[in-house]
């Protein structure tokens, strides 16, 4: 007498709890990734003993490793601006706002002449100026 099994042992898995953690964790990176700066230049600034902070920065002049400049006004996203333009670019900037300040963000590894030409505009423009170096 041949007898079966009637209770089928059936192998599945169920994939709705798999699916709920793909999108949490999706979710996750998502907020993570809007919480950052993406546009941010990579600059590594100088460091410093200074521990004082000055008033928020109005204008931002940034000069990254390979000489390129970008000035972001505000909050705004940083602009590339040609060096022979910038003088320019900051005194109309100026003309509409004569108590901006000017925080110069210049990486470490930038040629010193780059440093001085921005001071220069903004001694000749009578713009105050500071620079930003890491704690």
């Amino acid at each position: 007498m041949a007898l079966k099994r009637r209770n089928r042992v059936e192998a599945s898995f169920a994939m709705s709890s798999m699916t709920d953690l793909v999108f949490l964790l999706l979710l996750f990176f998502v907020m993570a990734s809007t919480m950052s700066s993406p546009n941010d230049i990579k600059i590594n600034l100088p460091t410093s003993r200074a521990q004082k902070v000055t008033r928020p920065q109005v204008a931002k002049v940034s000069i990254d490793n390979l000489g390129n400049y970008f000035v972001a006004i505000g909050k705004a996203k940083p602009v590339a601006i040609d060096p022979d333009n910038l003088e320019n670019y900051l005194a109309n900037i100026q003309a509409s706002d004569t108590t901006m300040y000017i925080a110069l963000h210049a990486d470490e590894d930038v040629a010193y002449k780059e440093v001085v030409r921005v001071l220069d505009i903004a001694n000749e423009h009578h713009m105050k100026l500071v620079v930003a170096t890491k704690r």
